[in-house]
This record gives structure tokens, C-alpha cells and sequence, in this order.
């Protein structure tokens, strides 16, 4: 039995110990297991490595038809992320390969970098933290005035896990929280406490608006001039989903023009930005992290050990207990 684990290396764990515990403690010391730091550049050479693995380990390498047709022996793709749009699913389901993201370990996690975000961004944290360390000035006056967060409305764009972890850390810190979502039970907001409302009409009564949407067909470029044309009250906009629910030329526009008075993000295009010559860097008013909202001790240990269990249940035929498996095998 083998096991490619293969990604980006900015995108890798430091050491591998963890994952490899785990998979031979569950497939057997046999197991082979190789590592491959990943890049587009090396993508025949990471073929050349699928072709007999019986298991991928990845976050964000793109496995399409083409990557499938190179993997015979491939049955099952373990995404140690929550999000598996870099996978062909129905490319995935037609091999009768198994695709199974991590479905749960870093809501926690995420939903308290929305609260950060919301705080940080409320209270000017950049624009002072710039004033003071670049130009040694000491001078609250010089930010805009916001208003606190009691006196603010939170807009939730997508109401899974992570958005229903945010709405119960949000509550007692603003107004009122209301949220979107097509996809789930309506009786979900009210029992956590949340006023559904239409598109239109969280995008016209927050203040804050926090994406947390999965990235699939429905949501591409998802927050476009539209929509932020929609946005009356010049929000604060947060995303915590995907890059690309978000088209970055209009998301620019719309900082500029004031529609926006500030914009944080954990994610932007892609895994490998070009930060020297990306025009959201630099500004006062918005706060970008490396894909980092989930990044804890904590969670970091339960991505490799959930990832890794995933493999193993399904390849001893105990796909019951696959955690998350999202096509039908």
C-alpha cells in the first residue's frame, strides 16, 4: 500500500511524523509513504509518483480528469482542508476514486479570526500600528470614527459550521446578527439565534459582512461590483471562505471608491500570491492573513490525524467511518 503525500511546501506540514503514525498504525508498518513537495513546474514528475499511490494526501494540488488518468491504482483523494474545490468530482466519481476533505477541525479556529478581523478592523488596529512604528505618531483622531460594535448589524454569508461558531461569539458584541444561506435547514437561524435574511437584504443592512461560504459552481466570483454596489452602509467586508468568492478587481474598486471602509481577508486568488505587486497590500484599512484563521496547536494536530484516519477507513472498507466522504463510491 502506498501513500503520496504531496503539496505545495509553503503548504505542507514542518514534519511528517504525526500523518505517518497514523497511517501505519492504522494500514500497517508496511506501508510505504513517500512526500513530495509540490509545483506546477513538476507537475509530470508528481505524476510519475500518483501513478502508484493508492492514496493522495493534498490540500491544494489540482487533480482534474488528466491528473486521474495518470493514478490506476488511486483510490481515494484525502483533503486536508475543509474546502476540496480543487478536485473534479465527477472526474473523481467516474474512476470510483473517494474524495474525502476534512469536514471538521478548525471551526473553532476560524470563527474566532472573524471575530478578530471584526475587532481589529472596527477599532483601526493597522492604520494605528502603521502611525506609530513607519511615522512615530501618537494621534487616536486620526482614524475615521466607527461606530462601536454594540451599534452595529453582523451579516453572516454562508450558515455551516464555522458561520453558527461565529454568530455565538458574536452575540453581545453587536446589534443584531442576521445570515444567508440557501443551502440549510431554516430552522437553523432561529435556533441560533440569527434573523434570516434575502441577499439583497443583508447586503443593504450590515455593517459587517463575514463570508464564509464554501467556494463551489453557485458562488464564483460570488462578491462582485454588484453586489457591493448593494452594500449601503460601506461595511466592513471579511472573507473567510474562498479567494475566489471574490473578484479582486471589483473588491480594489470598491475600496477605493469608499463602498468598502475596510476589508480583511484570510485568503486572496491563489495559495501563491504575488504579494510584491498585489494592490490590496499596504493600505491602512485592510488586514490580510496567510491562510492562517485556522492555525492552532490544536488544530493543526487534529488536520493531520482526521486527514490521515480518512485514508485509512476507506481503505479498509470502512467507509461508514470516513469523516466527511462527498462523493457517492
Amino acid at each position: 500500500m502506498k501513500i503520496l503525500i504531496s503539496d505545495y511546501a509553503d503548504s505542507m506540514m514542518p514534519s511528517h511524523e504525526l500523518e505517518s503514525q497514523t497511517l501505519m498504525a492504522g494500514l500497517g508498518d508496511n506501508t510505504e509513504i513517500e512526500v513530495f513537495p509540490y509545483t506546477d513546474e513538476t507537475r509530470n514528475e508528481f505524476y510519475e509518483r500518483l501513478a502508484t499511490a493508492d492514496a493522495l494526501l493534498t490540500a491544494f494540488v489540482k487533480i482534474d480528469a488528466n491528473a486521474l488518468d495518470h493514478a490506476p491504482n488511486l483510490k481515494v483523494v484525502s483533503i486536508n482542508a475543509t474546502g476540496y474545490d480543487n478536485v473534479d468530482l465527477e472526474a473523481a466519481t467516474k474512476r470510483g476514486v473517494g474524495v474525502c476533505p476534512v469536514g471538521e477541525y478548525c471551526t473553532w479556529d476560524v470563527s474566532e479570526s472573524a471575530i478578530a478581523y471584526m475587532s481589529a478592523l472596527n477599532k483601526h488596529f493597522k492604520f494605528y500600528i502603521q502611525q506609530i512604528d513607519e511615522e512615530h505618531r501618537w494621534d487616536y483622531a486620526a482614524a475615521p470614527e466607527y461606530p462601536r460594535l454594540e451599534d452595529q448589524t453582523l451579516g453572516i454569508v454562508g450558515f455551516g459550521k464555522i458561520g453558527k461558531c461565529t454568530a455565538r461569539k458574536a452575540k453581545g458584541l453587536v446589534k443584531s446578527i442576521i445570515a444567508n444561506d440557501p443551502f440549510i435547514d431554516k430552522k437553523l437561524f432561529g435556533e441560533n439565534g440569527v434573523t434570516e435574511a434575502s441577499v439583497d437584504e443583508l447586503l443593504e443592512s450590515s455593517d459587517i459582512i463575514v463570508n464564509h461560504m464554501n467556494l463551489n459552481d453557485t458562488n464564483y466570483h460570488y462578491f462582485s461590483a454588484e453586489k457591493f454596489a448593494k452594500m449601503k452602509k460601506k461595511p466592513i467586508f471579511i472573507n473567510l471562505g474562498r479567494g475566489l468568492s471574490v473578484n479582486e478587481e471589483d473588491l480594489i474598486a470598491a475600496l477605493d471608491t469608499g463602498q468598502l471602509r475596510a476589508f480583511g481577508a484570510d485568503v486572496l486568488y491563489d495559495e501563491t500570491p504575488d504579494l510584491e505587486h498585489n494592490p490590496l497590500i499596504g493600505r491602512d484599512n485592510v488586514i490580510i492573513t496567510p491562510h492562517a484563521a485556522f492555525y492552532s496547536s490544536s488544530s493543526m494536530r487534529d488536520l493531520q490525524v482526521l486527514s490521515c484516519q480518512n485514508i485509512v477507513h476507506f481503505l479498509n472498507g470502512e467507509k461508514e467511518k470516513v469523516f466527511k466522504l462527498v462523493n457517492e463510491i
